[in-house]
């Protein structure tokens, strides 16, 4: 038996999961969840899964009792304690922004195996992340579908005789527009993914291409690859979800209709593979045809600006985080236009991107100073709604 520990039981990556544990109870088994805020859901999954333990991690909000099964608690260090619990196989990190770091490196050093869909834990945080595996014995394996694909087809996670590695794009519900067009678009319009179903924040990221740059920077983490190894395209249906090309011309793709079901169910029990009886039979001929694009750098910067973050290395990756994270929820308030997330960033990167990152306390300090630098820089271009656009 597998026993699972949920940090995000309540997003999308988190539900998804809970759906795979239910298809294999006799497999896997719910050890502990994690949330925010949303104690109602919670309450329905402790009822559904009965974990030792729930935790609510923001402290202001009363928990529920606990019914002599399940434990309640509450408060960051509640949550780390989970973490570190010596019964956990598998923790599932579904958080969402540099709050993942935390206790992606705490289950690292632990030992634990970590299903890692909290991307940017790499991205602010990656060599110390990588020193945590190596201290503590611990290993990631990936949930975004393009990490998965890429690990599936290095099966021996070596990337000994890798030419370069694809990841492929939706390019989101805004592809073929141009940069002006961009202007008056909403929040509302770009929640709406064409292919996949997911949170708030990263439906924006995908639709400025932040969320491509991030695992791009993640790849680079990962599977030890330089930048100039690692390319993207824009693939609208979402079928083939990374390529891995050798030094030889051979080039391997995983496939497969759009479900993040699948890859949590493959880092949940990696590196064996487990039938399921919902996932869906892939049908070439029902997915084609299969499409590729270039990227277009003008109407997406966020692409560009993240994959140079990367680059420069240091503390601009945890820069270009978490000015995102405040670009994104402005331009959800209304505060700020669609292309103005990349300006925000662009600026908090010229701002504070020259110091370096050597422990946590570092990735803490940057996030916080680069989170002040963009809601400055957002105030200053807000309201959204004032003047039109150039």
């Amino acid at each position: 038996m597998i026993r699972v520990a949920i940090l995000g039981s309540t997003g999308s990556i988190g539900r998804s999961a809970l759906e795979v544990v239910e298809r294999h109870r006799d497999r896997f088994e719910i050890v502990a969840l994690v949330a925010n805020r949303r104690v109602e859901s919670l309450v329905e999954q402790v009822g559904r899964f009965r974990p030792d333990v729930a935790v609510v991690c923001d402290p202001s909000i009363a928990r529920p009792d606990g019914d002599g099964t399940t434990s309640w608690a509450s408060g960051a260090e509640a949550m780390l304690e989970v973490v570190a619990r010596d019964d956990v196989d598998v923790v599932l990190n579904a958080f969402v922004g540099a709050a993942g770091l935390r206790p992606t490196v705490l289950a690292l050093e632990h030992g634990h195996r970590l299903a890692l869909a909290n991307k940017e834990s790499l991205v602010a945080g990656g060599p110390i992340v990588l020193d945590a595996a190596r201290r503590g014995g611990g290993e990631i394996v990936p949930i975004d579908s393009e990490h998965s694909a890429i690990l599936q087809c290095l099966e021996d996670r070596s990337a000994v005789g890798v030419q370069r590695v694809i990841l492929t794009a939706s390019g989101g519900p805004f592809r073929g527009r141009s940069e002006r067009e961009l202007h008056g678009v909403t929040a509302d319009e770009a929640l709406r993914h064409p292919t996949w179903d997911m949170g708030s924040k990263i439906s924006i990221d995908s639709a400025t291409l932040a969320n491509k740059a991030l695992e791009v920077i993640e790849a680079h983490f990962l599977y030890g690859l330089d930048y100039d190894r690692i390319d993207a395209v824009v693939h609208p249906q979402s079928v083939i979800h990374s390529f891995v090309e050798f030094v030889d011309g051979s080039v391997l793709a995983q496939l497969g209709f759009p479900t993040m079901e699948l890859p949590i169910l493959y880092a949940l029990n990696h590196p064996e593979r487990v039938a399921d009886p919902v996932l869906r039979t892939y049908d070439p001929v029902r997915s084609s045809p299969l499409t590729f694009e270039a990227i277009d750098h003008d109407a997406f910067p966020m692409f560009g600006l993240g994959c140079e973050a990367g680059r420069r290395s240091g503390c601009v990756p945890a820069v270009y985080n978490a000015a995102n994270e405040v670009a994104v929820q402005a331009f959800l308030a209304d505060r700020i236009r669609f292309p103005e997330i990349a300006v925000v960033v662009e600026k908090a990167m010229e701002r504070l991107g020259t110091s370096g990152i050597s422990d946590m306390e570092d990735v803490k300090a940057v996030d916080a100073a680069a989170r002040v630098v963009a809601r400055e820089l957002a105030a200053a271009l807000g309201p959204a709604n004032g003047d039109s656009a150039p």
